[in-house]
């Protein structure tokens, strides 16, 4: 199908249009034209929306479904239409689900769901076999299969020698391996971060030292092996400080961190609302300005909305039986938005396609059209009806954002909100 985006407003700015009001043509999945005005033709479909800025497609590196396994959380055809209602033009879907992503035949079942979407589905394999980290999965055979990172989504690799021996062999097919920063016998049975807060609350407590103390050990086995390593959705501040003083060192190593962690504090516990009982634990206000800080001076490379859709009978219970995780793909770009300026919060939202390996596509004549489309003014509330999920267990409800997303345009397909 033809489209032709009528003055559109480009945020690009490895584009020689960036900041330019423009018509884009868009030939089967090809980008032919881009002028001042381009004359529609019969066979275009014309797209004229309010205050329409585009820009590289936007990429979330932390997402769950619930497919295979746990349908009645998400489906892979629902959850990718949330993601490009959201602005996602493409997903990395974490392995937890049942069976594990651990296996080739695994991976290329999760690709083949997601086959003719406009939504491009990247799985990450597990690092161990049904990530219970104690053998390596096959990841070379999972990168074949088009795997493009490796880790065990929420669950920490306690064996330093299991982490050593993945960062050595995944260097003989540059492979991207995930660590996730917490030390279990530093967290022990501990669900919300140990401060002020959770003594009050009468809950028990994971403290920060949790996280750094994993991350510290990581980086030591990183200097020692080489390789490429990510820490996903960090929480601290002394967290932001170590992966600062390793990229120093020029050691490969990335981070993410997510949207709630950037906006949200442990003072919202105070409801004793489960959907913010989320993976690492809502830290303090001065975590969130470190962390906001890390942003800044380029520390922590992305931004995630760590989007984890869950049922309401493992929600709507008692926050100690709660199942962690909140959605975020439907307000990753307006809570961005709100808290930062327009083009910071794209260049964080398409920033993981270059430390996961993914083609990004600049908006010239003669590339793919991989756009996200939005509208970045407006303030608003986000609300329970804005949810897109099928799972309701978001944190943000009741939140400040600013702006609106329209949807995206990519794999030739266009989907509108």
């Amino acid at each position: 199908m033809n489209f032709l985006l009528k003055a559109a407003f480009v945020i690009d700015p490895t584009s020689p249009f960036h900041q330019q009001t423009v018509d884009i043509l868009i030939e089967n999945g090809t980008i032919t034209d881009i002028n001042s005005n381009i004359d529609s033709k019969a066979n275009i479909k014309e797209v004229s929306l309010s205050n329409l800025h585009v820009s590289q497609g936007w990429f979330d590196s932390s997402v769950s479904f619930g497919e295979p396994g746990y349908e009645e959380r998400e489906t892979i055809a629902h959850g990718l239409d949330v993601a490009a209602k959201s602005g996602f033009t493409g997903i990395a879907l974490h392995p937890n689900t049942n069976p594990i992503t651990d296996t080739s035949a695994s991976v290329g079942f999760l690709i083949s769901k997601a086959l003719h979407n406009a939504v491009s589905l990247y799985p990450i394999g597990a690092l161990t076999n049904g990530s219970q980290g104690v053998d390596m999965a096959e990841l070379y055979d999972m990168q074949q299969a088009g795997a493009i990172a490796f880790g065990d989504y929420k669950k920490a690799i306690q064996n330093p020698n299991l982490l050593k021996i993945a960062l050595l062999y995944a260097q003989n097919f540059e492979g991207l391996v995930l660590s996730f920063p917490q030390d279990n016998n530093i967290a022990g049975k501990g669900m919300v971060h140990e401060e002020k807060q959770s003594t009050f609350l009468g809950l028990k407590g994971i403290p920060s030292l949790a996280e750094e103390l994993q991350i510290a050990r990581d980086i030591f086995l990183l200097e020692y092996t080489g390789g490429k390593l990510h820490i996903p959705t960090i929480s601290t501040a002394k967290s932001v400080q170590l992966i600062r003083e390793a990229k120093t060192k020029g050691l490969q190593i990335s981070c993410s961190t997510t949207v709630h962690h950037l906006t949200l504090t442990d003072e919202k516990l105070i409801s004793f609302d489960s959907n913010y009982k989320v993976l690492p634990p809502l830290r303090t206000q001065k975590d969130a300005e470190a962390l906001q800080k890390g942003i800044n001076d380029g520390t922590i490379d992305m931004v995630t909305s760590d989007h984890r859709p869950m049922d309401i009978e493992h929600k709507n219970v008692e926050f100690d039986n709660a199942k962690y995780g909140t959605t975020g793909l439907e307000n990753a770009f307006g809570t961005l938005n709100h808290l930062l300026d327009t083009e910071k919060t794209i260049e964080l939202l398409t920033n993981g396609k270059t430390i996961f390996g993914i083609n990004r596509n600049t908006i010239a004549v003669g590339n793919n059209a991989d756009l996200s489309m939005f509208n970045p003014e407006g303030d608003s509330i986000f609300e329970k009806e804005h949810i897109l999920s099928t799972s309701k267990n978001s944190a943000f409800i009741g939140t400040e954002i600013k702006g609106t997303t329209y949807g995206i345009i990519s794999n030739g397909k266009i989907v509108l909100k």
